[in-house]
């Protein structure tokens, strides 16, 4: 494999990086009335970062920096997705953030210092690029959650993620170094080398507590408690940008890290993979029940998600991360999808954010609630959406590694998660209506327009994710 010096290898995080400090320049000297130019330039940079992957050089795998820094497709396919996320997020943020007197600067750069801590997530060849990743990644999510100052539950909603944000973190180094304490090294494919035949029960207990600080981000149980109250209390494009940007990060890494350097010990992270997919599943697709907040809702759905996601993993195979790789492809444009609708919902002027409030909303705005409700089927997996093969391909990963409870389970987690996907279409259609929605800009409606009619042709062109989703998994391999 050859080992590489070039900045090539890590072009996006230059463009990303070198655009916040920037635009940090251009915010300082201009001050707040230019909050509206930062914002745009930094949706560019975003993008040029987006190009850069496309136009990289695919197929090889290669390694940078004395191996801190692993470029590959699966890098690549889960970098574009981080961004795509951003990107979004961004596009959508501006009329919320003039509305309630909160468009600054700040935000935009925040949210291009997270991504590019997002990518070297991603990118992570060794525990240290890891965890330098993770926190560049984790300080600015930490500051944009409390970035409505004025408001309590924002407040409270970022020192909640502040608080248990460190505690994840402090769990994730002292993995780290157990694992390096009874591996010798730091690279990921030295830890794979030096655990053959030579599993001891040491980092055993070093990937419990490595897995306790990625579940912490991928929000999943037992680590989930701070989703709801912080997808509830934060302003909602930041609640779109957790939801969607940093679980990528999340989850890639997850994969990379269990997949290249712990081959050698797949009965014991497999336990532990198994047993985090069921306990989110079950909890995302229960308890989003009795939820009448679309907040607190999605936030029940994010865990479940990650849940279904997980199930591919478990299998440990090529197979499994490929089914991995197209649920989450799936579940960004969904959850865009999602938090644009949920931006579309103001009366007056004024924020709403129960379920309820989309009653009858297919009478008052048939085509807001056609988008919405095709997302909706999605996310509840039914055929022939995107959303049914994205769990058609975990769950039929799961069954050819013999996982079969776990698939079984996942299935009537499925089953029950319906319901309340399903309860929002009826909601939509069959109600009595109440008062119709401010008209939005076209930024939002695009994102849930392109997010509806990507999940309902998906079927019908899936060669370019399918295909790039393919190559992702095998370069693992």
């Amino acid at each position: 494999m050859p080992v590489d010096y070039s900045i090539s290898l890590i072009l996006p995080e230059v463009i990303l990086g070198a655009g916040a400090l920037a635009l940090l320049m251009v915010g300082a000297f201009r001050g707040e009335k230019s909050a509206a130019l930062v914002t745009g330039l930094s949706i560019a940079v975003i993008a040029f970062a987006l190009l850069g992957i496309c136009f990289a050089h695919h197929g090889d795998t290669l390694l940078g920096y004395d191996g801190a820094v692993v470029q590959d497709n699966f890098g690549r396919f889960m970098s574009a997705l981080a961004l795509i996320g951003s990107l979004g997020t961004l596009v959508m943020a501006v009329p919320f953030l003039r509305r309630e007197g909160i468009h600054k600067f700040e935000f935009p750069i925040l949210i291009l210092l997270s991504t590019m801590g997002m990518l070297v997530l991603i990118s992570a060849g060794n525990l240290i690029t890891l965890y330098l990743g993770f926190e560049m990644m984790s300080l600015a999510l930490y500051v944009i959650a409390a970035f409505h100052r004025d408001d309590v539950r924002a407040s409270e909603a970022g020192l909640k993620y502040f608080v248990l944000g460190a505690l994840s973190s402090g769990l994730l180094l002292y993995g780290c170094s157990l694992i390096y304490g009874f591996a010798g090294t730091v690279a990921f494919r030295g830890i794979a080398s030096a655990l053959v035949g030579h599993q001891g029960i040491g980092v055993v207990f070093g990937l419990v507590f490595l897995s306790a600080g990625l579940a912490f981000k991928m929000s999943t149980v037992p680590f989930h408690m701070w989703t709801p109250d912080v997808y509830e209390g934060a302003p909602t494009p930041v609640t779109a940008f957790f939801a969607t940007a940093p679980k990528m990060a999340a989850v890639a890494i997850a994969v990379r890290v269990i997949i290249t350097a712990f081959p050698g010990i797949q009965l014991e992270w497999q336990q532990i993979i198994i047993f985090i997919s069921i306990c989110s599943m079950l909890l995302g697709s229960f308890a989003a029940i009795g939820q009448t907040n679309f907040k607190r809702l999605m936030a029940y759905s994010a865990i479940g998600n990650m849940g279904f996601a997980l199930t591919g993993l478990a299998a440990g195979t090529e197979q499994g991360v490929y089914g991995v790789l197209i649920y989450m492809a799936a579940y960004l444009v969904m959850t865009l999808g999602v938090f644009a609708a949920m931006l579309s919902m103001q009366r007056n002027g004024r924020a709403i954010e129960t379920v309820a409030d989309l009653s009858g909303l297919g009478q008052t705005n048939p085509v807001m609630a056609f988008f919405l409700a095709m997302i909706m089927f999605s996310l509840a997996g039914v055929p022939p959406l995107a959303g049914f093969f994205a769990k058609f391909y975990v769950f039929q990963a799961a069954i050819q590694a013999n996982l079969y409870t776990l698939a079984v389970v996942g299935v009537l987690a499925s089953v029950v998660a319906a319901f309340y996907y399903l309860r929002i279409v009826k909601m939509m259609y069959f109600d009595p209506s109440a008062e119709p929605f401010d008209r939005q800009g076209g930024a939002v409606r695009a994102v849930l327009a392109i997010s509806g009619l990507v999940m309902l042709f998906f079927w019908v062109y899936p060669a370019p994710v399918v295909g790039a989703a393919t190559a992702a998994a095998h370069s693992l391999f």
